[in-house]
């Protein structure tokens, strides 16, 4: 009975390997935008008139990137603890030979819900990047047919 218990918490074990991918990407992504907030703040102290209006709004948007970035790495733990007791909780009914199904059920779905909301906030974040790094038409010279 053990190795069916071993083989059925092999599906929330991948789950929180995926998990653990997407907090890298997220961290990697948090440690970026924190090192662009430090040059941004020295830029504020050093700028004046429309230059300094400029980095005021890049600011703005990396302060909301990073409360977005920060609430999906908070609902990954969650979901990752809710993985933690979903196996926890078939091996304690392999344990006391009790079906804990009800427990294993409800903890697995909510840390797949859990998984997803944290994955909305990625999606917010990405969303919000590709709106402040929009390149000025002019830029593209979208004219030039010979490019």
């Amino acid at each position: 009975m053990i190795a069916q218990t071993i083989q059925l918490s092999l599906a929330p074990v991948f789950v929180l390997v995926a998990i653990g991918n997407i907090m890298n990407i997220l961290t990697t992504r948090l440690g970026r935008i924190v090192d662009r907030s430090r040059v941004l703040q020295k830029l504020h102290a050093e700028t004046l008139g429309a230059e300094h209006d400029v980095v005021v709004i890049e600011m703005r948007y990396v302060d909301r990137r990073i409360q977005l970035i920060g609430h999906a790495l908070l609902i990954l733990v969650l979901s990752a603890l809710g993985i933690g007791v979903t196996v926890g909780t078939l091996f304690l009914g392999e344990l006391f030979g009790q079906e804990l199904r009800l427990a294993t059920q409800v903890s697995f779905f909510t840390a797949i819900a859990l998984l997803m909301a944290a994955l909305v906030y990625l999606l917010l974040e990405t969303r919000l990047v590709a709106q402040t790094l929009r390149l000025p038409r002019g830029l593209l010279e979208l004219h030039r047919e010979d490019l």
